[in-house]
């Protein structure tokens, strides 16, 4: 390359994609993609889990401390904690990284959909330290849905440093998904599974492929970095089919009932922060820490010692899952502390995951049910333990709505063939009754609580042919309407001073029905008229388009191009008076362009 300044000729820098694309076929290259997205994920995953074990023993470690052995100051600092955590994370999503908050499974599902899967690596960067501030300050939240927004992000970087089409970014995001869960369990074909059943809804064998290495890779790394042993330390024996086994089923049926409460829970108490509390945004996660703390050390004092409610809690559900616990210790941890401590750290706005709570909760709940039945079926304590997986698996099918997720993690974590019967036998009864309670699953409910439904966007349909879809998927729901009573230079002093500034306007009378439309330029010319004319008079007798939500994108094309209108009100198919939305070519045209890049390089 010869520069013209110096005269001198150089060498082009060297590029990996570059090279890559110029001396590799596709399948080679996507291979290295993988690889190093496995890689990248199985480290960060692995950096994240210790990040937070070390922060939670530190804080434990500082809190013995300061008290010297005094018992009361021992508590009164670790019951802090999670509130110091939470008004620090409080501040970070407020000022730095909002979408940093929450579990981050919903976020990675959101921007799968709506935006191809791109993620600033800036998001991974801050959900990480925010979710170590919560997370290892004792906020009753779990690590794994973070992970997944970390890794997600990643590998949608990755694909952006490669040079990948957008629609080809949109695929790394299942990639950094599987690898994050895999790394997070030590659990590969869970992690498969996870991704299929939350994330892509079928099971395409082009998409396996490529997750099934990143997966592989990740979990490589994990067992590399901190050895063969899974999430939870079972030191069951070998367990054999026997009459105990239909306890599945009740614990079937308890966990779908409890996980409808728990889903219900998790979505008030957000709510109730979201609206009734009037605090400042980044305090809100502060008062939810108070309550954790409040709730954990009541539950410490009584339960002498257990921390469980705190953090993950990982190492009080190993001991109910080796057959360690009492019935008084369970009560009190599972009705006591790690619902409400849980529905506190959630619901107030902090930063971590749904399910280190579901597994926790849900293995309380088998423990409990097989501490109660023991004198009837007569049998060891390691029963008791398995029934703890069995609840796990139950209440994670019935809160999560991943069945075949659950059964395939709680039979890698166990490595117990004859829990398998059981274990689908409870699992399918919760998720079936579940799914009849509540149809709408928790992550979409927490993105409907956000405005986002996931179902009207066109790219959750699949590969059909999007001018199929109907009109509602891509039109503009709660429009910008002026009233038909008010004079052009009242309806623009409106606008300019309450409104947002819109190409057209529908026109509703004093009873809100639809009676017309009008566009901004024609309300401009008109005030240099006559700007007190009635917008009623200024539209009479004018006819004007109206569609229904139901038709669809290719008709609605065809009627703006016959009638030569740009903007059509959207109304209902009940009544033509009620606007439910405004449609315009521009829609069209930007969904058309979308899909479009998707398609390109």
């Amino acid at each position: 390359m010869y520069e013209a300044k110096s005269g001198k000729i150089s060498s082009p820098k060297f590029s990996i994609p570059e090279y890559l694309r110029r001396h590799c076929t596709d399948t080679q290259r996507y291979l290295i993609i993988w690889i190093i997205t496995g890689i990248c994920c199985g480290v960060a995953a692995v950096a994240f889990h210790q990040a937070i074990e070390f922060v939670f023993h530190l804080v434990q470690e500082f809190s013995r401390w300061m008290g010297g052995g005094n018992t009361t100051i021992f508590y009164l600092i670790i019951g802090l904690a999670p509130m110091v955590g939470g008004l620090i994370t409080g501040l970070i999503l407020e000022y730095l990284e909002p979408n940093a908050s929450g579990s981050g499974i919903p976020r990675t599902k959101s921007q799968y959909y709506r935006k191809f899967g791109l993620m600033r690596l800036r998001e991974a960067f801050y959900r990480f330290l925010v979710g170590v501030l919560s997370v290892g300050f004792g906020m009753s939240l779990g690590r794994e849905g973070p992970t997944v927004h970390i890794c997600a992000a990643i590998a949608s970087k990755i694909g952006r440093w490669f040079g990948l089409a957008r629609k080809r970014i949109q695929a790394m995001v299942p990639l950094g998904m599987g690898a994050g869960i895999s790394a997070a369990f030590n659990a590969p074909m869970a992690a498969v599974f996870f991704v299929f059943e939350e994330l892509l809804g079928n099971f395409s064998s082009k998409s396996f492929f490529g997750i099934f290495i990143a997966v592989v890779i990740a979990t490589t790394v994990q067992r590399i970095l901190v050895g063969e042993h899974p999430a939870f330390d079972i030191e069951l024996g070998m367990i054999t089919t026997e009459w105990w086994m239909l306890l599945s089923i009740p614990l079937g049926l308890t966990c779908a009932l409890l996980g409808r409460a728990f889903v219900s829970g998790v979505l008030a108490t957000r709510q109730y922060f979201r609206v009734k509390v009037s605090l400042p945004k980044w305090m809100k996660p502060g008062v939810g820490g108070l309550g954790v703390g409040v709730v954990g050390v009541s539950v410490a004092w009584f339960a002498g010692g257990n921390l469980g409610v705190f953090g993950v809690g990982y190492d009080d559900l190993s001991n109910a899952l080796n057959g360690r616990m009492t019935i008084v210790l369970v009560v009190s941890l599972l009705l006591l502390g790690k619902v409400l401590a849980t529905l506190l750290a959630y619901g107030s706005g902090g930063s971590g995951g749904l399910f280190a709570p579901t597994l926790f909760i849900g293995g309380m709940i088998g423990a409990l049910l097989g501490i109660v039945a023991q004198p009837l079926f007569q049998y060891d304590n390691e029963i008791i333990g398995a029934m703890a997986m069995l609840g796990m698996g139950a209440f994670f099918a019935a809160v999560i709505r991943c069945p075949m997720t659950s059964i395939v993690m709680i039979w890698e974590m166990a490595g117990q063939y004859a829990l398998i019967l059981p274990l689908m036998i409870g699992n399918m009864l919760a998720w079936l009754l579940a799914v009849r309670f509540q149809p709408v699953p928790l992550y979409d409910a927490l993105l409907l609580q956000d405005k986002i439904d996931l179902k009207r966007l066109p790219h959750y349909q699949g590969d059909q042919d999007w001018r199929n879809l109907p009109a509602s998927t891509i039109m503009t729901f709660d429009p910008v309407s002026v009233c038909s009573e008010d004079s052009v230079r009242e309806t623009l002093d409106h606008i300019d001073h309450d409104l947002h500034k819109h190409n057209a306007y529908p026109v509703l009378n004093r009873e809100g029905e639809l009676v017309g439309l009008i566009t901004h330029r024609e309300l401009e010319d008109q005030v240099k008229v006559d700007e007190l004319i009635i917008l009623k008079e200024l539209i009479r007798n004018r006819p004007f388009v109206r569609l229904q939500p139901h038709l669809s994108i290719r008709d609605v094309a065809k009627i703006l191009v016959t009638e030569d209108v740009v903007h059509a009100p959207v109304v209902s198919a009940k009544d033509k008076l009620k606007l439910v939305g405004i449609l315009t070519l521009n829609d069209i045209t930007r969904q058309q362009n979308e899909i479009e890049d998707s398609l390109g390089r």
